[in-house]
């Protein structure tokens, strides 16, 4: 079934999380500090997987101050 509006508006997403990174590990490029692990694809769809919730641990992004 294809994903509907609904369903994508709630979807997690790592980019705009403070605790993701991109890793130095060329086969494991992503990473989750709070969750201290490496994947080939977005931490938080290995979480969703494994756990079938959205990840707990995801923190908004603050902008920096100048």
């Amino acid at each position: 079934m294809p994903p509907t509006a609904d369903s994508t508006s709630k979807r997690v997403h790592c980019l705009d999380c403070q605790h993701y990174h991109i890793s130095h590990d060329v086969r494991f490029p992503y990473a989750c500090r709070a969750l201290k692990i490496k994947s080939k694809r977005q931490p938080c769809q290995d979480v969703l997987e494994a756990s079938s919730q959205p990840c707990l641990y995801r923190r908004q992004k603050t902008a920096a101050k100048p």
